[in-house]
C-alpha cells in the first residue's frame, strides 16, 4: 500500500523535493520527529495549523500499514 497523493506531495520546487503535507510547505517527517520527541499531535497540529488531523492521522495509518505489509 502506498500513501495516498491526498495526504502528501513532492515537487523540487518545493522545499527542494521534500515530501511535504499535500497543500502545504510541512514536511510529513515533521509529524514523525515530533512524536519521536514525546511531543503529542496536538502539539504539531498546534504548531503547523496548514495540516490537518486528518491528515496527519491517515499518513500514520499508512505508514503503519505499510511497516506491516512489509513485515
Amino acid at each position: 500500500m502506498l500513501i495516498q497523493p491526498h495526504l502528501v506531495s513532492r515537487n523540487k520546487d518545493t522545499l527542494g523535493g521534500v515530501t511535504v503535507f499535500f497543500g502545504t510547505r510541512v514536511p510529513a517527517r515533521s509529524l514523525l520527529d515530533y512524536l519521536q520527541r514525546g511531543h503529542t499531535m496536538d502539539d504539531f497540529l498546534d504548531d503547523f495549523p496548514t495540516v490537518t488531523r486528518t491528515q496527519a492521522e491517515e499518513l500514520l495509518s499508512s505508514l503503519q500499514a505499510q511497516l506491516a505489509s512489509s513485515a
